[in-house]
């Protein structure tokens, strides 16, 4: 069963997919350090180096022919409530925001490309445009569309993370048998400087007296009323959401995560590299899917796909 990732990223997604032994046959990222961070862990993927918007279906299929699975992660700033500046009309997040049209561009594609399955995944605040969205897929055909809402760290992720993927396909919703603490994530790790990713970030002797201060759980940075940067992570804890912004302490000593470390708080192997600076880099971590969550929602795919050809 192959599978076409659009809006790749750094291949969370395709991680998680991969695994579960699907093949990936094509990808879609337009911003340049991002792709070629996507080239170098999946260099048997023909990646489109364009925008979306740009990208027809017959550019896929020129690439690996019938589609078995679209998955997909457009960009969440328009949505989520961490983005104080989003628009205030839920739907004009979809339909003047011009990266919130990006959704609109995944399900152009479901249409021109017919998929067996698609899976598109966002902020548990998209669901504020429920309505909308199945309308804009009832236009292309598709009339049942599931909106499962699944928690990361319920599957073996390090950090807690709750996410919507849009689907064709029930995705049912699992417990967690035992939760992975950040001590757990953080264990074994090979000393600062011997593995691609895990060098010290280096910040301002001030910054440094004050993170020596920080008890677990208290932060250097508060926004916005109620969310918090440069946190001190409690070791026996689940780390909180990781984002494109954001900046960890290390639980015992007084510095901030590494850009491995933070890979490792969404489940993402050692061998798992990232190119570009070092914002790119912690921008690509946070914005990805976690891998064990995309692992868990490949292997629901794979056996639903199954169910179908029975």
């Amino acid at each position: 069963m192959n599978v076409v990732d659009v809006f790749a990223g750094c291949g969370g997604f395709s991680r998680g997919f991969k695994e579960e032994g699907f093949e990936l046959v094509a990808a879609i990222e337009n911003f340049k350090p991002v792709a070629e961070t996507y080239k170098t862990n999946f260099p048997e993927v023909e990646v489109i180096v364009k925008d979306v918007k740009e990208v027809r279906g017959f550019d896929v299929e020129r690439i690996c022919g019938d589609v078995d699975v679209l998955i997909g992660s457009p960009p969440c700033e328009p949505f989520t409530s961490v983005n104080l500046r989003r628009m205030k009309k839920p739907e004009d997040r979809l339909y003047k925001d011009k990266r919130g049209q990006l959704v609109l561009h995944f399900i152009r594609l479901v249409r021109e490309l017919k998929p067996k399955v698609f899976v598109m995944e966002n902020v548990p605040q998209i669901l504020e445009i429920r309505n909308a969205i199945e309308r804009e897929f009832r236009k292309i055909g598709v009339y049942r569309v599931y909106f499962n809402v699944l928690k990361a760290q319920n599957y073996g992720n390090p950090s807690k993370r709750t996410r919507v993927f849009i689907s064709n396909v029930p995705i049912d919703e699992k417990p967690a048998k035992r939760y992975v603490k950040v001590a757990d994530a953080l264990r074994d790790l090979p000393p600062l400087n011997t593995i691609p990713n895990h060098e010290e970030i280096r910040i301002s002797k001030s910054k440094l007296e004050k993170i020596a201060m920080l008890r677990w759980g208290e932060s250097l940075v508060k926004f916005g009323g109620r969310f918090e940067n440069w946190l001190r992570l409690h070791p026996y804890k689940l780390a909180p959401t990781v984002m494109g912004h954001s900046r960890f302490i290390h639980p015992f000593e007084d510095r901030l995560l590494t850009v491995r470390e933070q890979a490792r708080l969404m489940g993402f192997p050692d061998d798992h590299v990232f190119l570009g600076g070092k914002n790119v880099q912690f921008d690509m971590v946070g914005e990805a899917v976690p891998v064990p969550l995309a692992k868990a929602v490949a292997k629901e795919i794979k056996l639903k796909i199954s169910e179908m050809e029975i």
